[in-house]
């Protein structure tokens, strides 16, 4: 069922308690801001609730949530943030939740309807525009670490304000958190001005194996396990490198394969107007939004790249 406005979404959190908050797995700025932002809201209105991932959180967003106790209770209602189909929310949660989520709050124009109750605004850039709403709609303060919460997601979701996706209530809401408190000095410079030794290893190999396709208006960089076990890093640190194949001069669609663990590969385009990188990821059983978007693969390197250009290919005449 469809919720109409972030007015009904907080009177329905205003009637549980016992609330857990599901995030995507592989978590970003935006999922994560949710997650702890809603925390912190039903916290302060003296409910229980905690925030779940499949994976380990990556170091550099422990600000959102050190002061937070996580609390210990049976789940009574399950809400998800920023995830737009179950198989998002990683192998753990998947299996534990996929059909029991109560309500998702989300802004992906190809979310799957998978949870009892959904409120979506494909409108807004970050799925953190709409918690902010929310947080309003529940009445309770705004204090600094919740503005870190929802800038964390306003910034990383917009490049730090630089994508197409922004509009004029996504720099007011920016803004506002700033009156609020939020570091947004430090925070975009731990999000976007800081790399590990490690990650600038991947990036170089990475970069070493760049390929241009279709009169170099496709580049495709790929991310191996090899590469990693080079380098030092992980997939925690991949984020960045999705946006490096967008950036090459004269490209339109930049894709990124990222070689998991388990063989299979995680997709991620990025394009430039008119080519949609969710309506090709669609053809993939992925999705996401317009400039921005994924999927997942099955098969050898070179089996997922035919497959992954074939459908490039059709978008790009």
């Amino acid at each position: 069922m469809m919720i109409d406005s972030p007015k009904k979404v907080a009177e329905i959190l205003k009637e549980q308690n016992n609330i857990l908050i599901l995030v995507h797995a592989h978590p970003d700025g935006d999922t994560l801001g949710c997650g702890y932002s809603l925390c912190r809201s039903l916290l302060s209105l003296g409910k229980n609730a905690r925030v779940c991932c499949s994976d380990p959180i990556p170091p550099k967003y422990g600000y959102l949530f050190d002061d937070i106790e996580e609390k210990v209770f049976d789940p009574d209602f399950i809400v998800a943030v920023d995830v737009a189909d179950t198989k998002l929310l990683g192998k753990t949660n998947e299996e534990l939740y996929a059909d029991k989520v109560d309500l998702c709050i989300d802004h992906h124009g190809s979310n799957r309807f998978y949870a009892k109750q959904t409120y979506l605004d494909a409108s807004a850039a970050a799925a953190c525009e709409i918690l902010l709403q929310v947080t309003k709609e529940l009445g309770v303060e705004i204090g600094k670490k919740t503005a870190d919460c929802i800038y964390t997601g306003l910034s990383t979701d917009t490049g730090c304000f630089r994508y197409s996706n922004v509009t004029p209530r996504t720099m007011i809401m920016g803004a506002e958190m700033i009156e609020k408190g939020a570091s947004h000095a430090d925070i975009n410079t731990v999000m976007f001005d800081t790399k590990t030794k490690s990650y600038l290893e991947l990036q170089r190999l990475c970069l070493e194996g760049l390929e241009l396709h279709f009169d170099g208006r496709c580049s495709l960089i790929t991310v191996t396990q090899e590469m990693f076990r080079k380098s030092g890093s992980d997939e925690s640190e991949c984020d960045a490198i999705a946006s490096l194949a967008r950036q090459v001069e004269g490209v339109t669609v930049g894709a990124t394969l990222r070689e998991r663990a388990d063989g299979s590969f995680k997709v991620s385009l990025r394009t430039h107007a008119p080519v949609d990188a969710s309506a090709i990821c669609g053809k993939m059983n992925g999705g996401g939004h317009s400039r921005a978007a994924g999927c997942q693969l099955e098969g050898t390197l070179e089996e997922v790249k035919a497959i992954l250009l074939k459908n490039i290919e059709e978008f790009m005449k």
